[in-house]
């Protein structure tokens, strides 16, 4: 499988990354990959940065990768917003960088009355912003989010994602999101578009199973599962998208490759 895969599709948190740092063994498989001629596209659902602040933490890991192979779950809201809420008026519940991306990327930013109502994963998240957002939502906004992560794994443990958020806002309004990133149809397609690499060739690669590994078993394409975030093994017996191989991390891919 590994052979006949053309195309990584890689996470960023808990299968490259372990908060600020690199997981051991993850260089070693993009070193691989460039030496089989394979290509790889780091895609991240976490919304909170913008694809230029990933780059700078990538260059800075000794990883350093162009504007092509990186791609975020903002980047398909921006998309969708454009393709289905053509100049719609929208409130994000979202960090400075996402709000400063979303504007320069021509998305129309409100605190009133909004047609839509975003959500991200907001570490800057206030009572305030939690409140308005359900009010515009029971006022008839449309209701979007650009993930269902519900934990975001840090060293030592997890923080709140985009999907626990949006957990609220569900119980309190009684209405549930259109969902964006992985493992959604939106995202697949987006990333087919942009690299032109055939679904088959193509493989998600990381640490949950409801996102990265659905990703991929759910349209055509592969996952891969690594045991260094969120997924446990004993966890792929109940998972209702089984992975295609599960691995314990990229360094542990990079060997089978070499072999």
């Amino acid at each position: 499988m590994l052979e006949e895969t053309q195309l990584f599709v890689l996470d960023m948190d808990g299968t490259f990354f372990m908060g600020q740092s690199v997981i051991e063994g993850a260089l070693d498989f993009i070193e691989e990959v460039k030496r089989r001629k394979k290509k790889f596209l780091f895609f991240t659902n976490n919304s909170s940065r913008t694809s230029e602040s990933y780059m700078e933490k990538f260059s800075g890991s000794g990883c350093p990768i162009n504007r092509s192979q990186i791609m975020t779950s903002g980047d398909v809201a921006v998309r969708y917003l454009h393709t289905e809420f053509s100049g719609a008026s929208v409130y994000l519940l979202g960090t400075p960088s996402l709000e400063e991306s979303m504007r320069a990327a021509g998305i129309t930013l409100t605190e009133e009355a909004p047609d839509v109502v975003l959500v991200a994963f907001d570490k800057t998240l206030t009572y305030e912003k939690l409140e308005k957002g359900c009010t515009f939502i029971r006022e008839g906004a449309a209701y979007l989010a650009t993930h269902p992560d519900v934990n975001c794994p840090v060293p030592g443990g997890f923080i709140p994602d985009c999907g626990a958020i949006c957990s609220a806002i569900s119980l309190s309004t009684g209405r549930f999101p259109k969902y964006l990133g992985k493992p959604y149809e939106e995202t697949v397609k987006m990333i087919f578009e942009h690299t032109r690499v055939p679904v088959s060739q193509t493989a998600f690669v990381g640490d949950r199973l409801y996102t990265d590994i659905a990703a991929g078993v759910k349209h055509g394409a592969r996952g891969f599962l690594v045991l260094t975030g969120e997924a446990a093994l004993e966890d792929v017996e109940t998972a209702e998208y089984k992975p295609d191989a599960v691995f314990a991390s990229l360094g542990e891919m990079a060997g089978c490759l070499r072999s």
